[in-house]
């Protein structure tokens, strides 16, 4: 890698761990948008396979309630697992495809209507069922696209968590999702010990800009948080659609 790609890639981890410490995603979301201008998003996935791990492990152990999120949420990671490796192939090996443009519009009309202050909510009776099927499609989007955050991220701020449990329940459905389709980059070919390599010194920038992103969401409201959540998400989607597009 010559010197202006290696600061190119610093410079889109330290973006993406920054994003990711606010609101508890957009780590991969923004990687591999930015990423895929200079490679294919199967690329991108695979070099990202190490900061997720680190990263989404960081979140989930500083949240509060690990062992009865993973209680009542394991039939949705379960069924992303499924779905991942039902969907294994999906993920683009050529930088000019157009998948992530969907994502990018599912992602803002979910923040308009979060924006409006609509709240959805799942009935409890209604988690028994849901949760594998979310989980599932979510497995086919991570295949797909190589980012997770559709249907688990409106899902799982619909189950009513709080602030800080929201972003730990976040962090380990993204976790699973990470470990999943690292299997199957691994079956593919796109991620090797050299791929990891490159993988474990993008950990620095990312978590470099996650700590950061960590400090500011600490002293912001949970209404504050609730608003640069979803105004998050609609400058994720947006960028998606633009990249999708272009």
């Amino acid at each position: 890698m010559d010197t202006s790609l290696l600061l190119f890639i610093t410079a889109t981890f330290v973006l993406a761990g920054f994003v990711k410490g606010v609101i508890g995603l957009g780590l991969p979301t923004i990687a591999v948008g930015v990423l895929g201008v200079v490679m294919a998003p199967a690329q991108a996935a695979a070099l990202l396979a190490i900061p997720n791990v680190a990263t989404n492990g960081w979140q989930i152990a500083t949240g509060p309630k690990l062992a009865s999120t993973l209680r009542r949420l394991w039939p949705m990671f379960a069924a992303i697992c499924v779905g991942t490796w039902a969907g294994a192939g999906l993920l683009q090996q050529e930088k000019d495809g157009a998948a992530t443009l969907w994502l990018g519009l599912a992602l803002m009309l979910y923040a308009l209507v979060g924006l409006k202050a609509a709240k959805l909510r799942v009935p409890p009776a209604w988690e028994g069922w849901l949760s594998p099927v979310i989980g599932f499609a979510t497995g086919i989007v991570t295949a797909a696209t190589g980012v997770f955050v559709l249907p688990a991220v409106p899902y799982l701020q619909a189950l009513g968590f709080d602030k800080d449990e929201l972003v730990q329940a976040l962090g380990l459905s993204f976790i699973v999702s990470t470990l999943a389709l690292s299997l199957g980059l691994i079956g593919a070919g796109a991620l090797d010990m050299t791929v990891a390599g490159h993988s474990l010194l993008a950990l620095i920038p990312a978590l470099a800009g996650m700590g950061a992103g960590q400090f500011i969401r600490n002293r912001i409201s949970a209404g504050t948080f609730r608003l640069c959540f979803f105004a998050g998400l609609l400058a994720l989607g947006s960028y998606l659609c633009w990249r999708g597009l272009a």
